[in-house]
């Protein structure tokens, strides 16, 4: 066996220590799943073992199947097959409990997925009291559902409700909590794991499951007869629409399964499992999230874009010039990473004040028991306000993030490359400005670089790091070593007007005021974004994010040579609200007119002063706007080597501004409709509504090519 050994004792206990002989971390396989079914018929034929003991030879117990394979499977597998593979690992477990003796878990570290589904499938399960050994099922999150056993297990040990409630978030639950919930049987220390399991397995306990004993029954298996249960099912139905929307087949399958499964005995209950497991595995939702949140983006945090000649650096001490909403988040999450911070603005008061926000932070923190007191006070302690720019001395790194303005930056630039060493890094952080133009106020614009944080930083994960005409390799593997430093998600762009983010962005918010200019009412607008997966409506963004910054970023950018920062239809409503003075939330109210309790409704002038067209689209229509704008325009941006890979383009777009994730970010969308398809109702919708939606040339021979934007891994048979 390659990735287990088997130990037998005098006693009678077997002991099957689980050790990929692949990878760091124990994971399910074809290979995996072979060697089990032989320890299993092994342990069942052997008369002198009473009692087994699954352990793992990791540091974590398991994780479930390889990530990569997920993605593949989409393309290389047949519902069929897909079923056969649930299938497979599904009959491992029932011939774990089945086989006539006491099964005991012990899970020295985290067991998640696949990894939990076999836990659950033991007879007693043994967590190490450790707060980094969380387990659950988080296959939902995946667009997937547990395929060997999970949503029936778990219901029938703790019952419906809070099965559910595990299975349709995907949390992951801690030690004490799994104590409670009933999911493991016994916490307890790492060197008490093993006596644990023995001292159980000296009590000669059953090795029968509940739901194996002639007789078993529980009110689910009468189905919506019982009142109390037709009820919650179809609350959780209205629950999954109103968080998920109708983009995501994975919450729907699961309470499927369970509603179902619950009816049946076991054995049918697990294959009903499994036939929603390979609709959903062989599904391009399940293979847009896995492979966008998950494979591209852990790719990204560990350096795929990093040059590897560059050898590894790390910042000690950081400028953060500006203390601003921008600059003291910053300077937070480099000071919780453990950087020393120079923390500069106009006045010492000021930058203090910027200072304040990591107290008030890291004191919430702290409350919440998220944080001790000494790790919050050592984070302050770190950070140093100040006005004298003298004290960037020794700096290995400075981000500059004061006013977005060519002068300001220019300014700066020269008062702190004035007393950093030659060493050093300057990052500007911009959404908008070129980062070619800003660093010819640098005497070493090799050095300099763009550093597109998202506000607010401690909370949004994505950096976008913008290249400039002479920004060198060494300053981009720096920079990208400092990312990684402070925990953040980098994308790597080309500069131009906008970059990538904030020139995409742009056409969410447009397209919605392009809408208002149609003479769309805009709760359908909003409802249209919601729908399409959209966490918020382009109006209630504009509301909060400020008409004024776009239309002065317009105004700006007039007239320019190379301007890409335009908005085809919807400009006179924007213009028209700044009129009315309806220019922000904060500026008294925008699209929307806020109560003091919080709650807000359509400002009822909108009407009078945007007359809405007697004949309404349909939200299909609505939501084709919004996804293909943005898809088109992300398109633009490959062709023009703004981007360079589709990777940095879906993590782009997810992270920055909230792109449906069930998409797996918008060049994934085009690749998941079909590019040939997608050009065609492109052009459609170029006919209806305007030039922003027309595929270029480059984009049309992609089509008649049929070349997709990510390399195909194999024809599904």
């Amino acid at each position: 066996m390659r990735h287990m050994k088997l130990e037998k004792g005098a006693d009678g206990v077997a002991i099957l220590t689980l050790d990929n002989a692949d990878v760091s971390m124990n994971v399910v396989s074809d290979e995996w799943l072979d060697d089990m079914n032989a320890a299993i018929a092994d342990f069942r034929d052997d008369d002198s073992v009473t009692g087994v003991v699954v352990a793992s030879g990791k540091k974590a117990f398991m994780a479930g199947v390889d990530l990569k394979f997920v993605v593949d499977a989409y393309e290389t597998m047949s519902a069929k097959e897909a079923y056969a593979f649930s299938q497979k690992a599904t009959a491992m477990h029932r011939a774990l409990e089945t086989m006539g003796k006491p099964v005991a878990c012990i899970m020295n570290g985290l067991a998640l997925g696949g990894g939990f589904e076999l836990a659950l499938a033991c007879h007693h399960r043994i967590l190490v009291d450790d707060l980094q050994a969380v387990v659950g099922l988080p296959e939902v999150t995946l667009g997937l559902l547990p395929g060997s056993g999970g949503t029936q297990r778990l219901p029938r040990i703790i019952g419906r409700k809070p099965a559910l409630d595990l299975l349709l978030s995907g949390r992951s639950v801690a030690p004490q909590e799994a104590l409670k919930l009933g999911i493991v049987d016994e916490v307890a220390s790492a060197d008490e794991l093993m006596d644990k399991a023995r001292q159980w397995l000296a009590t000669d306990p059953p090795a029968e499951r509940i739901w194996d004993v002639k007789g078993y029954a529980i009110p689910e298996m009468r189905g919506m007869i019982v009142p109390e249960v037709a009820m919650d099912y179809s609350i959780a139905v209205a629950g999954i629409v109103n968080k998920h929307g109708y983009n995501y087949p994975a919450p729907g399958a699961i309470l499927s399964c369970v509603f179902e499964g619950l009816q049946m005995p076991m054995d049918k209950a697990l294959s009903v499992e499994s036939k929603y497991f390979a609709k959903l595995l062989t599904d391009p939702v399940a293979r847009n999230m896995i492979r966008t949140t998950f494979i591209s983006k852990q790719a990204a945090e560990k350096g795929a874009r990093r040059p590897d000649a560059v050898a590894k650096s790390e910042v000690q001490k950081l400028g953060v010039l500006g203390a601003g909403m921008m600059g003291a988040g910053i300077a937070l999450v480099s000071a919780n990473a453990g950087i020393d911070v120079v923390l500069i603005d106009r006045d010492t008061s000021t930058a203090e004040k910027g200072k304040g926000y990591s107290e008030k932070v890291f004191g919430k923190a702290v409350e919440r028991g998220r944080m001790t007191q000494d790790k919050a006070d050592a984070a302050l302690a770190r950070i140093n306000p100040t006005d004298d720019f003298a004290h960037l001395e020794g700096c290995d790194l400075v981000v500059e993030a004061v006013f977005e303005d060519l002068d300001i930056k220019a300014q700066t630039t020269k008062k702190a490359e004035a007393v950093l060493p030659d060493s050093a890094v300057f990052a500007t952080n911009t959404s908008t400005l070129p980062i070619s133009k800003l660093a010819k106020a640098s005497k070493r614009p090799d050095q300099y670089i763009g550093l597109h944080f998202f506000s607010p930083v401690d909370r949004m994960g994505l950096v976008e790091v913008i290249m400039g005409e002479q920004t060198s390799e060494e300053t981009l593997a720096k920079s990208l070593d400092f990312i990684t430093q402070i925990r953040k998600t980098p994308i790597v762009v080309n500069d131009a007007q906008g970059f990538y983010t904030s020139r995409v962005f742009r056409m969410f918010i447009f397209e919605g005021a392009a809408m208002m200019a149609d003479g769309v009412e805009p709760a359908r607008i909003e409802n249209a974004a919601r729908a399409a997966g959209f966490p918020i409506g382009p109006l209630a963004l504009l509301d909060e994010v400020t008409i004024d910054l776009p239309v002065k970023i317009l105004k700006d950018a007039e007239g320019k040579e190379g301007n890409l920062y335009t908005i085809e239809r919807g400009g006179q409503v924007l213009d028209r609200m700044l009129e009315l003075g309806r220019g922000s939330r904060k500026a008294g109210g925008g699209f929307y007119e806020y109560a003091e309790d919080g709650t807000k409704r359509v400002w009822t002038r909108l009407a009078k002063e945007f007359p809405t067209s007697a004949e309404q689209p349909d939200q299909d229509e609505l939501k084709k706007r919004f996804l293909y704008s943005q898809a088109n325009e992300t398109a633009r941006c490959l062709e023009e080597g703004v981007l360079e890979t589709p990777q940095d383009a879906d993590v782009g777009a997810l992270l920055g501004w909230g792109f449906p994730s069930w998409t797996g970010g918008t060049l994934s969308y085009i690749d998941t409709v079909g590019i040939e398809a997608f050009v065609e109702e492109a052009k459609r919708l170029a006919k209806a509504y305007g030039e922003r939606f027309a595929p270029s040339a480059w984009l049309q021979e992609k089509a008649a090519t049929q070349e997709n934007f990510y390399s195909p891994v194999a024809s599904k048979g």
